[in-house]
């Protein structure tokens, strides 16, 4: 990549100022009613400001706040004096808190009334309204968290599932980026060399043997598709599967729905093509969050309005990530059977069958079906009285992590900007090997080196435009 491409990077971690020289306020919990809710004061007057709002219980004088203590009483107005809410006061002088700023917070009763007018308070006293992030994005700024650990923190209020939390979390405390950091270090280290030789070759600084050059950027290179791979399956557990359940009509793919997401979703009867329209529900399976689509029975038939939910459902098996296909085991394996079974096979990336009503007498067995299931797995089940449940939701979770995500093992929470940058990484220092291994000189192969370096700098924000940091920040709530 040119200087062109790297035009408008700056350096944020190290050796650039912080620009936070104002004070910014918002409320830090979602509007609605609600026991608590936080309005956060952060910057060089979040003390002034707090201190000249708050008053003892009685509202008559005003309650000292100090550090690191909790204080009860009530927020007023500046200009009226008038009592707005009772308030838990709390302060966190710089740098011991989440943005390295003085910060202040008010805990109020929630709801939209005090909330709105305790920050309206504050806005009033010379707080300015906080933009999007921008608690987040000081914290950044100033170093007490790098842009891995950043994006971290809006993986974790987006956590779908507890496996997802738990990843989001560990890039949080640096997971990600000391992953990073440890690769870094090695392309530095062989940068360092390379260039030496070629700046210093009076020095006598001995040149890298070229073998050495392509063993270590080959290494790197494995390193950093493998953090990428594993990013796949942390990307499933962060937005989860589509999973469609399809079958011919009164399998009992509407009960099978029921039954996977703990309660009754999608209307239930005997009579064949009920459902007309598809029905969905997020659920989760072994820590993966999956939206589960009912769709209408797949068959022919002449009932336009039945055609169309038949169209539809043969629609979102195709946009879906996997299928569930709902045999009845209590009755012959019948063409249309076949038939769901073979179209799922094509779409969908394949899927699992469900030989569901296990409950009676059985016709079919799991030998009967799997000439048909074309690979699929076919677990037992029992929709009405819930056995073979459990079965099932294991087996569509380890068809998401393997199929989907194409890895089984481990799991990197990562979002498409960092995984993109690991790829280009990959391939830069793929370039490396690649060239030196064919002679290319080593002056040129430090440009790909220095280029796997920029792609690894974007992840931590060592190198990070205005312009993308913008783009990440933009996707937080006001107040985070």
């Amino acid at each position: 990549m040119g200087a062109s491409a790297r035009k408008g990077s700056i350096l944020h971690m190290e050796g650039r100022g912080f620009a936070g020289n104002d004070t910014i306020a918002a409320i830090s919990t979602p509007l609605g009613e609600g026991g608590i809710g936080i309005v956060r004061i952060s910057g060089p007057e979040a003390f002034q400001i707090g201190s000249r709002l708050f008053r003892d219980p009685s509202g008559r004088r005003r309650r000292a706040l100090k550090a690191w203590r909790l204080r009860y009483g009530v927020v007023v107005d500046p200009e009226t004096g008038e009592e707005i809410d009772e308030a838990l006061a709390s302060a966190m002088p710089a740098p011991h808190s989440f943005t390295r700023e003085d910060v202040v917070e008010f805990s109020c009763h929630g709801g939209i009334g005090p909330l709105t007018r305790v920050l309206d308070a504050v806005l009033r006293c010379g707080a300015r309204l906080a933009e999007p992030g921008e608690f987040t994005r000081r914290a950044f700024l100033s170093g007490r968290i790098d842009l891995a650990q950043a994006e971290a923190v809006i993986e974790i209020v987006r956590a779908k599932t507890d496996s997802a939390r738990r990843l989001a979390l560990a890039n949080l405390r640096g997971g990600l980026s000391a992953t990073v950091g440890a690769i870094r270090d090695d392309v530095v280290g062989l940068l360092a060399e390379i260039e030496a030789a070629v700046d210093f070759p009076e020095d006598d600084v001995a040149a890298p043997d070229r073998a050495e050059i392509v063993r270590r950027a080959r290494d790197m290179e494995t390193r950093l598709r493998d953090v990428a791979v594993r990013a796949r399956r942390g990307q499933v557990y962060r937005d989860g599967v589509t999973v469609a359940i399809v079958g011919r009509p009164n399998v009992g793919k509407s009960s099978l729905l029921n039954a996977l997401v703990g309660r009754a979703m999608a209307i239930v009867t005997d009579v064949p093509g009920t459902t007309r329209d598809a029905v969905e529900d997020w659920t989760s399976m072994e820590g993966v969050p999956v939206r589960l689509v009912d769709t209408a029975g797949l068959r022919e038939t002449e009932d336009p309005v039945e055609r169309l939910g038949v169209e539809r459902a043969e629609e979102r098996l195709d946009e879906a990530d996997l299928a569930i296909v709902v045999i009845d085991g209590s009755a012959p394996l019948s063409n249309e059977d076949v038939a769901v079974l073979g179209r799922a096979s094509r779409g969908a990336g394949g899927g699992v069958v469900a030989l569901n009503k296990s409950d009676l007498p059985q016709v079919m067995t799991e030998r009967d079906v799997a000439p048909h299931a074309r690979g699929m797995p076919v677990v037992p089940v029992s929709a009405r009285e819930g056995t073979g449940i459990d079965a099932l939701e294991k087996t569509i979770a380890a068809l998401a992590l393997g199929r989907v995500a194409g890895v089984s093992e481990g799991g990197v929470m990562a979002s498409t900007r960092q995984r993109e940058a690991l790829e280009r990484a990959a391939r830069a220092l793929g370039d490396v090997a690649c060239g030196v291994d064919e002679g290319t000189p080593c002056d040129l192969a430090a440009i790909d080196v220095r280029e796997a370096l920029f792609w690894l700098d974007q992840i931590t924000g060592r190198s990070a435009s205005d312009d993308v940091l913008d783009r990440i920040f933009s996707e937080f709530c006001i107040g985070k």
